[in-house]
């Protein structure tokens, strides 16, 4: 029985990854395939649903100040702990482009999601970033932490969704969080303070790590007081064994919402084609739709079916996809 290992991320405003997995997964087993779902995330949306893990509510402060309800993960019996930005300061609790305010969001929910998970005894944190509203540079979580011995002995692993520079996140990413260009320019200033308090404060320059301008600069704030820069597909790859279960297989299927140049810079489907292609396993791609002629296998919902079908139903277009992907596979 040929085995398909079933690896990818969510399709944005459309389905997560767990059902995307599971879509492709029922088809395949329909077809006669052994299936391992593996879905993932690059640090962005879904990154604890993913890890899995016990949700451990709090109360936070949301992106615009209001209370939100949101939870870390507990993970390794209390030892390690999974935190998602987004369900502290994502743009979509605060309402989406048009509803926020990108000069006064922050991030002290994530601060305060990091400090219920320590004073609870975790002393590994993996902290995903991705779908943030703010671009304050994590000046706000860096805030709520103080002081900031606290962290002393803890390990904060930073999922980055992107390599994006510290003092480029306000012009790469403010505009999609409603940013005016004259609010761009002032949110890259403030960024350059930050960078240089940084450096004095702890001695820490941001300004030279890829990936710290990731959720508004916030990869950068907790990387002054110690955390550890990653990709975010490397921290859940290594987290569910995803070499060791592609290893082998006659087929891997990964996807996401849109298909673009950024889908190879520290994103789950570039880092599944790697894997790939060092384990010598072929790779098909599923996305919605597409930009450019990506240089990789791949079919899209738009494409096979039209927008509204890939709108209206998306998994269903996903089966049908799949199944044209593996009668050509065997």
């Amino acid at each position: 029985m040929p085995r398909v290992v079933v690896a990818p991320d969510k399709f944005r405003g459309s389905a997560s990854a767990g059902e995307v997995a599971a879509a492709i997964g029922d088809q395949a087993r329909r077809l006669g395939w052994s299936v391992d779902l593996a879905p993932l995330s690059d640090g962005g949306e879904g990154f604890c649903s993913v890890l899995g893990g016990r949700p451990r509510p709090v109360t936070v402060r949301g992106p615009l100040g209001e209370p939100v309800e949101s939870a870390w993960f507990e993970l390794d019996g209390g030892a390690t702990a999974a935190i998602e930005m987004a369900m502290a300061s994502g743009l979509v609790l605060a309402g989406g482009e048009e509803a926020n305010d990108p000069m006064r969001a922050g991030t002290a929910g994530v601060g305060e999601l990091i400090a219920a998970a320590v004073k609870a005894g975790a002393r590994r944190l993996l902290v995903g970033m991705g779908g943030s509203a703010s671009t304050d540079g994590g000046w706000d979580a860096l805030q709520v932490l103080e002081p900031h011995s606290r962290l002393s002995g803890v390990r904060i692993e930073v999922a980055c969704d992107v390599r994006t520079r510290f003092l480029d996140a306000a012009a790469v990413f403010a505009p999609q969080k409603g940013a005016t260009p004259a609010q761009v320019e002032m949110l890259g200033r403030r960024l350059e303070r930050l960078a240089q308090l940084y450096l004095q404060r702890y001695g820490v320059d941001v300004t030279e790590m890829d990936g710290a301008g990731a959720a508004g600069g916030l990869a950068g704030g907790l990387a002054a007081v110690g955390g550890v820069l990653m990709s975010g597909f490397e921290v859940v790859s290594d987290r569910i064994d995803l070499p060791s279960r592609i290893e082998g297989a006659d087929l891997v299927i990964t996807g996401e919402g849109l298909l673009d140049d950024q889908s190879f810079e520290g994103k789950s489907v570039g880092g599944v084609a790697e894997l790939g292609a060092e384990l010598g396993v072929p790779v098909v791609v599923i996305a919605g739709d597409v930009e450019g002629d990506p240089d990789i296998e791949y079919q899209t919902l738009v494409g096979f079916a039209g927008e509204e079908a890939a709108w209206s139903d998306p998994l269903g277009v996903l089966r049908r996809i799949t199944a044209q992907v593996l009668t050509v596979a065997r």
